[in-house]
């Protein structure tokens, strides 16, 4: 269809030429063909726009796969720096639980770190034993 529609100047000076010729004998000339109007069966309409719409579908997945990366990186980079400054990693945790609490959520999560939990199982169990 994109071809027709493209080439259509060609197609009609060939169309001109072939009716040109099978009209010669009976003294008709063939002045001009032009392409004017293209009319696609509805099935073939179908078709195209399925084949369209496949197409849209696989762009937009991998623009997503692309953007999954991208985030992944900035993910990566992030907790490389992260890694870097003891601090950091704290300072980001406050600065969750500042935007938690501005949302105006009645629940807020405090994760503690398995290295706390351990600490406080060994205290405990320390505790139990000096008794």
């Amino acid at each position: 269809m994109a071809e027709i529609l493209s080439d259509r100047e060609h197609i009609s000076h060939t169309m001109q030429s072939i009716l040109d010729e099978a009209t010669d004998p009976w003294g008709i000339l063939v002045e001009r063909v032009e392409i004017k109007d293209v009319r696609l069966p509805v099935q073939l309409q179908r078709a195209m726009a399925a084949e369209a719409e496949a197409a849209r579908e696989a762009r937009a997945k991998v623009i997503a796969a692309e953007g999954e990366q991208k985030a992944a990186r900035a993910l990566k980079e992030a907790a490389d720096t992260m890694a870097e400054s003891p601090g950091a990693l704290q300072l980001r945790y406050l600065q969750t639980l500042n935007t938690i609490s501005a949302e105006k959520n009645s629940t807020i999560v405090f994760p503690i770190p398995m290295e706390f939990l351990a600490m406080a199982k060994k205290s405990i169990g320390n505790g139990n034993a000096s008794m």
